[in-house]
């Protein structure tokens, strides 16, 4: 019996989701969509392996106002092509498919033009949890009960595009048991457009005033996140911080050269320059030990 899970999802009585991004109709504000109100509907796609289970939830969400059901799909790789053709706001998504996941799903998010919101609805599942207890997602449990599903589908339209990018990058960190660790993914901002960034494709973080730029190798983006969080987030990677106002990938480093006895000049790969501030200078052993 498959699952069924969200990039959020509701957690049981007991404990209480370079390609262009976008998310839904439009930016879905805080406290923009309540079921049974006048707002644009929640476009809505099922994802699931078991027929009877996605008529259960087609029913379910049927009795629920401003939900529109754009469609279904059986299978990851068809779940794919529902969100590219469809582009919906929500999927609720099965976590146990065969062949590709629900976690697979998500993870090739990363190379369409469409990022929904997910939830993930499942019987049981570890992955869930874990992405739940990461603060990644919520999740639903089988037999989803309408109370539930309301207060996930409400969560849902309350999301913004920022939020459902960083959910859905959250996701893709998690890993399968016995599997190698994922790479983190770090989301990058260009106007309205939203990226998701492979750690090993980053040179380095720069801020300037409020802004923190992603610097890479062909250009510059916005980051959603402020440096002292992204360090954190970072924590235990190829990342140091060398300055107040800027943090490198180590592996990109080429050059350093002493500018003093408490000073160094860090020369990247792409021969941008950063200054190792006093206070960062003994961490620059690490690095010539790295």
């Amino acid at each position: 019996m498959s699952a069924c899970p969200t990039i959020y999802a509701v957690h049981p009585p007991a404990r209480a989701a370079g390609p262009k991004l976008l998310r839904g109709n439009g930016e879905r504000g805080q406290n923009q969509f309540q079921a049974g109100s006048s707002a644009m509907p929640l476009r809505t796609l099922i994802v699931d392996d078991e027929p009877v289970a996605r008529r259960i939830l087609r029913e379910e969400l049927e009795s629920i106002p401003d939900v529109e059901i754009v469609g279904e799909a059986d299978s990851g790789a068809n779940a794919l092509e529902r969100i590219a053709e469809d582009r919906p706001d929500l999927v609720l998504l099965d976590l146990q498919m065969p062949e590709m996941s629900g976690l697979d799903v998500v993870r090739n998010l990363r190379g369409g033009n469409w990022t929904p919101s997910i939830v993930v609805v499942t019987a049981y599942d570890s992955y869930a949890l874990q992405a739940f207890e990461a603060g990644a997602i919520d999740y639903l449990l089988k037999p989803v009960s309408q109370e539930r599903l309301r207060e996930a589908i409400q969560r849902a339209g309350r999301l913004t595009r920022k939020e459902a990018i960083e959910r859905v990058a959250k996701l893709q960190e998690i890993v399968a048991p016995g599997g190698p660790p994922r790479a983190r993914k770090i989301v990058g901002r260009i106007g309205e457009e939203y990226f998701l960034l492979s750690t090993d494709e980053i040179y380095a973080f720069q801020a300037e005033g409020d802004l923190v730029w992603i610097v890479t190798t062909k250009r510059k983006y916005l980051a959603t996140q402020t440096l002292k969080a992204l360090q954190e987030r970072l924590r235990d990677t190829s990342f140091r911080r060398i300055h107040r106002n800027s943090m490198v990938n180590v592996d990109h480093v080429r050059k350093m050269s002493a500018l003093s006895s408490q000073r160094w000049l860090i020369t990247l790969s792409n021969d941008q320059q950063f200054i190792v501030s006093k206070r960062q200078a003994h961490g620059v052993r690490e690095l010539l030990n790295w």
